[in-house]
């Protein structure tokens, strides 16, 4: 298996020590932190802190090493990156005022699902595992415009139905690249064909697992986040009522 990212797959006895210090995570981690300072806001600065802890739990803990064998893992970092730290951080630049430009809610759900399929597809996951450019193209792609969907369903000017339609939009069809597969019949990712059995499971064991990861666990951030806006909207109308 050629070099990948976070190094070789590990076996589970070393797992706890493969910590990853590359500068390009490190980097990343501080110049988020480091751009919020800048904006000299205080609302969002423990959102911030939050989700460049996620970022550091994703490239610098042992999970990135384990992604490297499981399959599963990988889905599981992608789900935490796009569904977990991309929310926390667009709450924290929620009032911060951007330089790049506010592209329409249907055209950032066309892109999330675009680019999560894109990078799911086997021969290109496969290339964008090896090498640190095709990595990071993969990984910033990914949280970029995932970060860009939710400040955007996040903003107080959001349109509700607009807002909770993107969400559930992006939940149905990550279900769906679930759906896919948990029910493939045979493993149809060449670079975790050697890297499972260590870990008990199987490729396809593996490949199955980390669909359910994708079908269910991952969607629950966007069904929560539709729920979320529905009640904030809905709440001073029920007092209204009352």
């Amino acid at each position: 298996m050629p070099d990948v990212y976070c190094g070789p797959a590990p076996a589970p006895q070393t797992l706890l020590f493969a910590w990853n210090f590359d500068p390009v995570a490190l980097g990343l981690c501080a110049a988020i932190l480091a751009v919020h300072a800048a904006s000299g806001r205080r609302n969002g600065r423990g959102m911030a802190f939050a989700g460049t802890g996620v970022l550091a739990l994703l490239f610098l803990s042992p999970l990135c090493a384990l992604t490297v064998s499981l399959f599963s893992a990988r889905v599981a970092h992608h789900a935490l990156l796009i569904g977990v730290a991309a929310p926390l951080l667009a709450l924290a630049f929620r009032s911060v005022r951007l330089p790049a430009p506010a592209l329409p809610l249907s055209v950032l759900t066309v892109l999330n699902a675009l680019l999560l399929w894109f990078w799911h597809v086997p021969q290109v996951y496969d290339v964008a595992i090896v090498g640190a450019l095709p990595y990071w193209t993969m990984q910033l792609s990914l949280l970029g415009a995932a970060f860009a969907l939710w400040r955007a369903v996040l903003a107080p000017s959001a349109h509700l139905g607009s807002a909770v339609f993107a969400l559930l939009a992006t939940m149905v069809q990550m279900g769906m690249l679930g759906a896919l597969l948990t029910f493939a019949r045979t493993p149809l990712y060449a670079a975790h064909s050697l890297t499972t059995q260590p870990f008990g499971l199987s490729p396809l064991a593996d490949q199955q697992l980390a669909g359910l990861i994708m079908w269910v666990p991952a969607s629950l951030p966007y069904l929560a986040g539709a729920l979320l806006l529905l009640s904030v909207q809905l709440a001073p109308a029920s007092r209204r009522v009352r």
